[in-house]
């Protein structure tokens, strides 16, 4: 069963990541990770402590990819800074159209442990989250927006609610709705030398 050229630990992370996103935490046992990755259950217990510790590196490796992409989205994208924000909902929608989509892992996981706000994965979570946040408002302040934090979090809660409501009505749509909510948010808190400077949308 040993696969040549991964590492156990990244090849069990692997295994972790498609089965927790795709199924959820709980719908998971340590069996069936330790099966996809394949290896033994006791490999499996030498890497990691225990599923909580697995959760906790699962979510561990979503962060820094999804960061980058979100970043990717918005420098590829044309336009002033409202255009490019936008853009990130804009693909956030591309990818809930595709069958596999499932909502965002760091959300599904802190609904599925919200009874237990210590553990690991719950902060991993909330960290991935300011630090989209802190990116934001970094942003926002750069281009002399007077309350940057403020307007980071409300396009973070749109960003989101979108997360919410897409996965409940399958509705890739409302994502595309709140990222013209963005737009037009981030576009009102703009200075006006700005505004006149920028290219159009």
């Amino acid at each position: 069963m040993a696969r040549s050229g991964i590492p156990t630990r990244e090849r069990i992370i692997s295994a972790a990541n498609a089965l927790f996103y795709n199924d959820g935490i709980r719908g998971v046992s340590v069996d069936a990770v330790a099966a996809k990755a394949g290896v033994t259950k006791r490999t499996l217990y030498y890497h990691f402590r225990s599923k909580d510790d697995l959760v906790a590196a699962y979510l561990a490796g979503r962060d820094q990819p999804n960061l980058a992409l979100f970043r990717q989205w918005f420098s590829d994208a044309e336009g002033g800074l409202p255009a490019k924000v936008e853009a990130i909902f804009r693909n956030l929608a591309r990818s809930a159209r595709h069958p596999k989509w499932k909502g965002c892992g760091f959300l599904r996981t802190s609904a599925e442990l919200a009874n237990m706000p210590g553990h690991p994965a719950i902060r991993i979570g909330a960290a991935h989250k300011k630090k989209f946040e802190e990116w934001l408002r970094a942003t926002f302040a750069a281009e002399g927006i007077a309350q940057p934090l403020r307007l980071a979090r409300q396009i973070l809660l749109l960003l989101d609610g979108s997360f919410a409501v897409v996965l409940l009505h399958r509705d890739p749509s409302y994502m595309e709705t709140a990222g013209e909510a963005a737009h037009a948010l981030i576009d009102a808190a703009l200075p006006a030398r700005e505004k006149r400077r920028r290219p159009g949308r």
